[in-house]
């Protein structure tokens, strides 16, 4: 199985972290090593991924990175335009995987379990989805946005497995994607009227869903469902810093 590159997206500001002292939300220290850094350690750890990208403030990312990360980009201010210039290394790639870096509880077993699923499914989209019940279950009291649907309901990973050669034709879904991804019902109304509804009463499946944004697209996109919490739960806001420092057995000040 041919190995893939990666890229980090590390272009948010401190987003409601000033208080941690950091100039970029991705170097919040968890147990004296920077958030991005663990996203990137699971990366090389990895038996399916190759080089990697990074998007973001290249000179401060360096300092606490070197040469773990073959690419440093500069971030252009939005999470879009930071995707498009950190795969500008991998164009010619048949697909790149796409991971934000405030999720440090991955394990490089799950990247590769995720990318070994990817190409089982083929096509040129693929995004994750884990169960609410299990999220739930490995992290109580953790905050995130589900859409119900036929068959249960769903939060989405911070991954994505990407073929670069369709992203310029997907360039305007992709952005009001990336705008409304916390607020499914505006998802939802992007793909007509008779799928909003549906997905209001949960009555839509995951294969019709996968069919409308191949039919909008023209391209093959999968949902892929994981049984790994841990791809979907990022660090938001102060109260999921507090969950991941439960995770890795970290004392609060």
């Amino acid at each position: 199985m041919d190995r893939i590159n990666a890229v980090v997206l590390a272009g948010d500001s401190r987003k409601g972290f000033g208080r941690e002292g950091v100039e970029n939300k991705s170097l919040l220290p968890i147990n004296g090593k920077p958030m991005v850094e663990y996203v990137i350690d699971a990366l090389r750890d990895s038996s399916l991924i190759s080089r990697i990208s990074i998007s973001g403030p290249p000179d401060l990312l360096k300092s606490h990175l070197g040469d773990k990360v073959d690419f440093y980009t500069e971030d252009r201010g939005s999470l879009f335009e930071n995707v498009k210039t950190g795969m500008e290394p991998f164009m010619a790639d048949k697909a790149v995987l796409i991971v934000t870096s405030d999720i440090p509880m991955i394990a490089g077993w799950m990247i590769t379990d995720f990318v070994k699923r990817c190409y089982q499914q083929g096509g040129d989209f693929c995004y994750p989805i884990v169960n609410k019940k299990l999220n739930e279950e490995r992290f109580p009291g953790v905050e995130r946005t589900y859409i119900r649907m036929k068959e249960g309901t769903y939060t989405g990973g911070n991954v994505m497995y990407l073929n670069p050669a369709v992203f310029a034709s997907c360039e305007e879904f992709a952005k009001k994607v990336i705008q409304f991804r916390k607020q499914p019902l505006k998802t939802g109304r992007m793909l007509g009227i008779k799928f909003l509804a549906g997905l209001m009463l949960g009555m839509l499946t995951i294969p019709e869903v996968e069919k409308r944004v191949c039919q909008l697209l023209d391209i093959q996109a999968s949902a892929i469902i994981v049984p790994y919490p841990e791809i979907c739960n990022d660090v938001d806001k102060p109260s999921d810093l507090e969950i991941v420092k439960r995770y890795f057995g970290i004392q609060s000040a």
